[in-house]
């Protein structure tokens, strides 16, 4: 048992890394065949644009400074062994944008906005779809059942950014209860305090609240889709043959099972917080991960592209060995044993 275990461990300890590996090769070399113009042309057409060079010995000096401070100096090839060297030193380089800020410094910063939005919203979701989804599920046939499949079904086809704008018209600007955007007003100073906790809940409700409302769709649906199948299944029949109490029969015979595929669908989904606020935290101008690679993306900073994704492609990976190594433990159907 014991060997089997760790052989387990192992392969998927290998597929982790290599995953993260050609993910991440293939993130270095996207931004840099995306691009006519690189960061360097940019900031140098920059400063030309204000009649800070004119020189052309000036402007190849410039150039040559700019290539040595973003790491861009030599060929692609000699740029991705240095990428390699420095990553595995925990340095992602500076920031091409908010040079000379490191990339690591910025994704910190914005991580606890991203994690307290989408975090939260997403364990609220996945607890309040799956119960309602399986209450829904196990009386399908009754008018209040379908009178809420109905309502939390008509929001689903809403895109994220569309629901996330009406929000925010009605409630910024009709009705103006909530801010408009940011995670604090200008000017304020971050601090743990009541005072503060309180203004960061109030500008995170409209964008929590859109990602709740359809987050909470999404579970719901596969929850009273499984919940419909495992209602039929002949375990579940006897039981309400043999007189078992009902709720006995909701909580430990169909709720149960159907956790299983939820579980693992909520480990990925965590994995991919920093991907999955991008539009969100544009709309409402959350300082989180995903309205950063927006800036980034506007701005060609390659650093900072690779450093979020290759954050979101590190987050999912790990997420997806978690499932994989504590499943076992979670359904005993499925076994370390190849």
């Amino acid at each position: 048992m014991k060997k089997n275990l760790a052989a387990y461990i192992v392969r998927r300890l290998l597929q982790f890394l290599i995953l993260v590996f050609i993910s991440t090769s293939f993130i270095f070399i996207l931004p840099r065949l995306s691009t006519d113009t690189g960061p360097v042309e940019q900031a140098i057409g920059r400063a030309m644009s204000q009649g800070q060079y004119t020189d052309p010995q000036a402007v190849e000096h410039l150039r040559k400074s700019l290539e040595i401070s973003y790491g861009l100096e030599g060929n692609i090839l000699q740029q991705y062994f240095n990428f390699w060297r420095n990553f595995l030193k925990g340095d992602l380089g500076p920031s091409f944008a908010y040079f000379p800020t490191p990339v690591t410094d910025l994704i910190f910063n914005a991580l606890p906005w991203t994690i307290g939005l989408l975090g939260t919203t997403t364990i609220l979701s996945w607890l309040i779809g799956n119960w309602i989804g399986g209450v829904v599920g196990c009386n399908r046939n009754k008018k209040w059942a379908r009178s809420i499949e109905v309502i939390i079904n008509g929001f689903r086809p809403f895109p994220h950014y569309i629901l996330a704008l009406i929000l925010l018209i009605f409630f910024s600007y009709i009705l103006p209860i909530f801010p408009s955007g940011g995670a604090y007003p200008p000017g304020t100073i971050p601090e743990l305090s009541w005072g503060f906790f309180v203004i960061v809940i109030k500008h995170a409700f409209l964008p929590a609240l859109s990602l709740l409302i359809l987050g909470i769709g999404g579970w719901f649906q596969g929850m009273r889709t499984l919940v419909s199948h495992i209602i039929k299944e002949d375990y579940v029949v006897y039981a309400k043959f043999a007189a078992i109490n009902k709720k006995e029969i909701f909580r430990n015979y169909i709720l149960r099972n159907a956790m299983l595929p939820q579980i693992t669908g909520l480990a990925l989904q965590l994995g991919m917080l920093f991907s999955g606020t991008l539009i969100v935290e544009i709309v409402f101008n959350y300082p989180g991960i995903g309205f950063l690679a927006y800036q980034a993306i506007l701005r060609s900073d390659y650093n900072l592209i690779m450093g979020v994704t290759i954050f979101s492609i590190v987050a999912v990976a790990l997420g997806t060995l978690i499932v994989d190594l504590l499943y076992p433990l979670i359904d005993p159907r499925i076994t370390y044993v190849k």
